[in-house]
């Protein structure tokens, strides 16, 4: 599953003029935790609760990721372009979820603004991602074999036993070589609801070995 399937294409912005009262009034009306900030078309920073509670309490870990405007602080901002963290983390709308999950996580962001070819075209939180694990077993089997087996590995349909129960994924089959045998429950095991893969596969040909033996 990529970030299309789950992203809202909607998307409220603020400018990087906009005051830190309007931006505040925006959130809790909206009942969303932050907004991207755009100017001249393209994404400069994202503003959120925790930047607005930076002000008003004073403090606030800094991130990794997080500068700081020349000349002002986070606690005198009176805008959303000063009290907003830049540059923004984003991602775009092909990039599959199971890699803007670990974004998230590693930098300690609940949304990402979705860019493509420089535009805003829509975006994804932390919420969105979680909805996709709470997919049923027949769209999970569906989503293994339409788009792992047949156009990431380009399988038959009846090459594998591919059995869904409570996000449990069961392969049992043969495959033409280990190094495919080794590889195809990775790439189950990524597929958004996905709890546990078990994993019996065979193959046909040891390609590993195989390359592993000196030229004659």
């Amino acid at each position: 599953m990529i970030v299309a399937q789950l992203m809202t294409r909607d998307v409220l912005t603020v400018a990087p003029d906009t005051p830190l009262k309007e931006v505040a009034a925006l959130l809790a009306s909206r009942q969303i935790t932050g907004l991207p900030v755009v100017a001249d078309g393209r994404v400069v920073g994202v503003v959120s609760q925790a930047d607005i509670l930076f002000k008003e309490h004073g403090y606030v870990e800094r991130r990794r990721f997080q500068l700081r405007r020349p000349g002002g602080t986070k606690a005198a901002a009176a805008t959303a372009g000063e009290a907003m963290t830049s540059p923004a983390v984003t991602t775009t709308s092909r990039r599959h979820i199971d890699e803007v999950a670990r974004l998230m996580t590693r930098v300690g962001v609940n949304r990402l603004p979705v860019v493509d070819s420089g535009k805003l075209v829509g975006i994804v939180s932390r919420a969105d991602l979680v909805r996709a694990f709470t997919r049923s077993d027949e769209e999970i089997a569906s989503e293994i074999y339409d788009d792992v087996l047949g156009r990431t590995f380009w399988l038959p349909s009846h090459e594998l036993d591919v059995k869904v129960r409570d996000g449990v994924v069961s392969l049992r089959g043969t495959l033409e070589t280990r190094t495919l045998a080794g590889l195809l429950p990775r790439f189950v095991q990524a597929v958004p609801g996905v709890v546990r893969v078990d994993a019996d596969v065979a193959w046909r040909v040891d390609d590993r070995a195989r390359a592993l033996q000196p030229a004659a």
